[in-house]
């Protein structure tokens, strides 16, 4: 057996204790678990795309935060108070507390991801973009805001049925039919609700199906939810 000096074996001991930390860092990112891809993207740096977590998680934070201190001078609100009934919309249909707060924090939250992707995400995204998905040709178009708003505008319209809204959409590259990651910020009301993906029901095509398949079946890639009591998770 050959002798090995101090400093070659001082090496040796800090290349595996930087190995053994790089692979409990890789091991701890949800990120990088979902979407290794993300690694790549981010030139292999394992702090930048841990920081891209920990501030989308603190985004949904802050705006439950920031939410609840408007309305219920900073506690959680009840299953009660979420259930009730706050306004219709314009088809009628009624909009609980839950709905609403949800709608007011996701502005929230969206602006603060914004602010977070711009400083660390390297490559293109998208922010609440509309697509319109065939399944069956496996083909994927985007509505234009001003579209999306004339359909909208139209009332109770069927011309939506069958779109998807994801959140925040991370690109690979100028590709914008092409998801490296998307997100969802849901905000479950009470906050002892766990977070979870909203499932069609019988009026949609994808019936029996939840977001976070269509969102991956759509854009490709794999889909994550972002909650503030969970942070960023499958599900």
């Amino acid at each position: 057996m050959g002798f090995v000096d101090s400093e070659t074996a001082g090496k040796a001991r800090h290349a595996a204790y930087v190995a053994e930390q790089a692979s409990a860092r890789a091991a701890a990112s949800t990120l990088v678990q979902a979407a290794p891809v993300l690694l790549g993207l981010m030139q292999q740096d394992h702090d930048a795309v841990d920081e891209l977590e920990e501030r989308l998680a603190e985004c949904a934070a802050r705006a439950e935060q920031v939410g609840n201190a408007r309305y219920f001078h900073g506690r959680p609100p009840t299953r009660q108070e979420c259930s009730e009934i706050v306004e219709k919309d314009r088809c009628g249909n009624p909009i609980t507390r839950a709905m609403q707060l949800g709608k007011q924090k996701h502005v929230l939250a969206l602006q603060c991801a914004e602010e977070g992707l711009k400083e660390l995400w390297p490559a293109p995204f998208s922010i609440e973009q509309r697509y319109r998905y065939y399944p069956n040709a496996r083909f994927l178009e985007t509505i234009s805001p001003r579209e999306e708003a004339r359909l909208i505008a139209q009332g109770c319209t069927e011309e939506l049925r069958g779109t998807i809204k994801p959140d925040l959409v991370l690109h690979g590259d100028r590709d914008l039919l092409k998801s490296a990651l998307t997100l969802d910020f849901k905000f479950p009301c009470p906050d002892s609700n766990l977070p979870k993906w909203t499932e069609y029901g019988p009026s949609s095509p994808y019936i029996g199906r939840d977001q976070g398949e269509i969102y991956k079946a759509a854009l490709g890639g794999p889909a994550l939810l972002i909650s503030p009591g969970n942070g960023v998770r499958p599900r």
